[in-house]
């Protein structure tokens, strides 16, 4: 049965439940903050979804769960962040406070982070980066799932990108999505519980197309756009791996288990002054976006996610009652248990 929860408790339940596992508080806070806006915004799958596993690695030595980022700034526009092997959101955090001053002062500025992990939602941070006046690029590669165009076996991750930008008297523009055709926690879904997933998801180890959901895990995702799709998840590859010294996709070890080393990515941030070329960003922004939305049936990319937040405002977080309870049970775990 769904019940509501207010976002803040599902956010203290989570840190709790996370510092219970051996993650600092910081650092907790840091992820509990991630997962519970992911379930606010309608992301489930990079919500509480993930946090057995997160725990689960942070027991094995997966993750680091007390690690502290260290940021390099070796030129003015650049600043390196390696995330130590722990959570990407600290260090995500991290960027995010200091990039967008890093571009008001140069025009441009560019982060990278490596030896990372999960990063959830693109879009949250690209937002966080557009609150402060800035249009931010986000980039990153993650663990094999989508093969090379013309090939069978996967190679490059599901490499999500972001877009955001500031608007005038309205919530950024954001942008955000992965380079597979559909999410690949989906065809997971459907494993577990037995079910096909339609056809042009995903191939199987031999490159044939598949409606079996355990052979579309053994083979791999279709990107989006086929070709176009599989050359921007090469993209990504290099952004976030080849130019932040992190592992590839085919290197990296699995998001979900405790199997192997850890799995040590790699995101790329790019945030632009929006003054940087003149000072009618904003006007020429809101020309295209309303021109775009005097057609019937047009809408901005981001709005669904807009009104769930104002919603959860007014009647609080909606999750089902297992999860409540799950989490509540995590919440109360002593560190020897």
């Amino acid at each position: 049965m769904p019940v509501f929860i207010d976002p803040s408790e599902a956010k203290s339940l989570t840190a709790q439940a996370l510092e219970n596992a051996g993650v600092s508080s910081a650092n907790a806070k840091s992820v509990a903050n991630a997962l519970i806006q992911a379930e606010i915004d309608g992301q489930s799958g990079h919500g509480l979804a993930r946090l057995a596993a997160y725990i689960e690695q942070v027991k094995c030595g997966k993750v680091m769960g007390d690690a502290t980022p260290k940021v390099d700034t070796p030129k003015p526009a650049v600043c390196h962040i390696n995330a130590e092997l722990g959570f990407a959101f600290p260090a995500m955090d991290k960027l995010v406070s200091l990039l967008p001053a890093m571009a008001k002062a140069q025009g441009i500025a560019l982060a990278t982070v490596n030896r990372s992990h999960h990063f959830g939602q693109a879009g949250f941070h690209a937002e966080r980066i557009a609150k402060q006046g800035c249009i931010a690029l986000v980039f990153s590669n993650s663990p094999s799932a989508i093969a090379p165009w013309g090939g069978k076996k996967a190679l490059f991750g599901t490499n999500p990108i972001a877009f955001a930008c500031p608007r005038d008297g309205a919530p950024p523009l954001v942008i955000d999505m992965s380079l597979s055709k559909v999410a690949r926690g989906k065809v997971l879904v459907a494993r577990k519980n037995g079910e096909s997933i339609p056809e042009g998801w995903a191939i199987d180890a031999q490159g044939r197309p598949t409606t079996d959901a355990d052979a579309a895990v053994k083979g791999s995702m279709l990107p989006i756009g086929d070709a176009k799709g599989a050359a921007l998840a090469l993209m990504v590859e290099i952004l976030s791996a080849s130019l932040t010294s992190a592992l590839y996709g085919f290197e990296a070890s699995n998001f979900f288990d405790t199997e192997g080393e850890p799995p040590a990515i790699g995101h790329a941030v790019i945030a632009i002054d929006t003054s940087v070329s003149g000072t009618q960003f904003a006007e020429r922004l809101e020309l295209l976006l309303n021109t775009m939305c005097e057609q019937e049936g047009v809408r901005l990319p981001g709005q669904r996610r807009i009104v769930r937040r104002e919603r959860v405002l007014k009647e609080g977080l909606h999750l089902s009652d297992a999860t409540i309870k799950g989490l509540r049970e995590l919440a109360q775990l002593s560190n020897n248990q």
